[in-house]
């Protein structure tokens, strides 16, 4: 067991390094404005879409969270639409997770959820091979992508989709852009975002 007094050379390699907190709040104000900008984007996308919703839901309502220790790493995200109400869910999240990916994800519980189960299976060709994934999760809030984590929305996995989904109270459908894609690089993050939201609609609309 190490010593707990002790810096590794490469802890201190990283304490003497002055450039690195300047670097990461550039960043980080990027992913703010990337966030911004998906916004702007989602709500016109909203503006009189036709969706099966808790009769409390407000589309207006969003919320930008930004925090440091999301297993230990930084993190930002958008709640866009928004609606939490007791043991209702219906929000799709864009969360930026340093070192891991942007993931866009819609989270979905509540009394239409046997609907929107229904409109998975009964248009999931229309859903399937669009990079998205099925969280396997006990809860929504696991961020994790991969076997034992997430199940890909692929053509062939109707089945295995549909009996993941039987017995849940909740479900979540998520899109995973690894931060060294070329997309973040060039600025994409928001077309991303909306066409993301756009291809789960088929499970939220009448």
């Amino acid at each position: 067991m190490s010593d707990p007094l002790l810096f590794t050379p490469d802890e201190l390699r990283l304490v003497a390094d002055r450039r690195f907190f300047p670097a990461k709040a550039r960043v980080m104000a990027k992913v703010r404005a990337t966030l911004d900008a998906l916004h702007v984007g989602l709500k016109a996308d909203l503006d009189g879409a036709e969706l099966v919703v808790p009769t409390t839901f407000d589309p207006a309502k969003f919320q930008l969270v930004k925090g440091e220790h999301l297993e230990a790493f930084p993190y930002q995200y958008l709640d866009c639409p928004k609606h939490f109400a007791g043991d209702e869910t219906f929000t799709f999240r864009s969360l930026f997770w340093w070192g891991h990916a942007f993931v866009f994800a819609l989270i979905l519980e509540g009394p239409h959820l046997l609907q929107y189960k229904r409109n998975l299976i009964n248009r999931y060709h229309e859903i399937a091979a669009k990079e998205l994934q099925l969280s396997l999760a006990p809860t929504p809030w696991e961020w994790k992508s991969g076997e034992g984590y997430t199940l890909p929305l692929t053509h062939d996995r109707k089945p295995e989709v549909a009996a993941v989904l039987s017995g849940r109270r909740f479900f979540k459908l998520v899109r995973y852009v690894s931060v060294d894609d070329p997309a973040v690089r060039d600025g994409l993050v928001p077309a991303i975002g909306r066409e993301t939201w756009r291809n789960l609609l088929p499970v939220v609309t009448p």
